[in-house]
């Protein structure tokens, strides 16, 4: 093969390969986009936040330290560097030119890795054990690491979680289904947070069962959730109910109730009735 027939066959699978990645660009979905988003959004270091500075061929000058609550950090030959509101390269070049105008190292080749973030914090509310707002342990940080540390949605918490904050200026808003990330195992869908954040778990949506039934009371409406089922959370019909006088007051989209006789095997919906009527004989 000679050089032009080569250098041929390498532009045409350069351009298959460029190809290709409009492609999945144009396909990507929502939850993708925002995580793309996310990740090329430049971190700025704030106070709390753990660094580790190395300088290449200069150990004495390594150093482990946080930034102080005035977003500065002391560091040798140099003194005080205000790093906070700065990204990581902007901090290595403040440091670099620290050392530079002091005359201690000519070329400063200056290493800055962020190893903890204290000073990002992402707020949980809602029906979660513990609301309140976290910090950042890191910036690969997910929807999941944020719920864990407000110790899990509440027993009446909904499987969804809904995310809110800021991207490149813009607000956006995502719902995540956790249920599903874990059962139909969907890593993909668990978004990344990143500082201001808000994760809000709403009230579980719920049936009231009432009338005749061992428990009367309102329940968690579980997905694929029939008539029966919703009756049997409620110990199922007392002695004088009868199944021939179940009914369902239903709100529609307009706001009026309508009453429904539904069968057993009907799902239910969210703020359904179920009326369990006694038997006349």
């Amino acid at each position: 093969m000679d050089v032009l027939t080569k250098i041929g066959m390498d532009k045409r699978a350069w351009l298959g390969r460029l190809l290709a990645g409009c492609v999945l660009v144009a396909t990507l979905a929502p939850a993708a986009v925002l995580a793309q988003a996310s990740a090329a959004q430049e971190y700025r270091l704030g106070p709390g936040d753990g660094v580790k500075i190395t300088v290449f061929q200069n150990p004495d000058l390594n150093l482990e330290t946080r930034v102080s609550e005035t977003g500065a950090i002391s560091y040798p030959l140099v003194g005080s560097v205000q790093v906070g509101g700065l990204s990581v390269a902007a901090a290595e070049k403040a440091i670099a030119d620290g050392l530079k105008k002091g005359g201690f190292v000519l070329q400063p080749q200056v290493t800055v890795v962020l190893q903890q973030v204290r000073g990002a914090q992402v707020a949980v509310l809602g029906q979660v054990s513990r609301p309140g707002r976290y910090p950042l342990e890191s910036t690969a940080m997910k929807v999941t690491d944020a719920l864990a540390l407000a110790g899990g949605t509440a027993p009446q918490g909904a499987d969804r979680v809904i995310l809110t904050g800021l991207r490149n200026g813009r607000r956006v808003r995502a719902e995540i289904d956790v249920a599903e990330l874990f059962v139909a195992w969907t890593p993909e869908k668990d978004l990344p947070v990143q500082a201001g954040d808000t994760l809000y778990v709403q009230r579980a949506p719920q049936v009231y069962v009432y009338g005749e039934v061992q428990r009367a009371g309102a329940y968690r409406v579980e997905r694929q959730m029939t008539v029966l089922q919703a009756l049997s959370v409620g110990g199922g019909l007392s002695p004088r109910g009868t199944e021939r006088g179940i009914r369902i007051h239903r709100r529609g989209e307009d706001g009026a109730t309508r009453v429904l006789t539904p069968q057993l095997n009907d799902l239910v919906q969210a703020d359904d009735v179920i009326v369990v009527r006694e038997a006349l004989f």
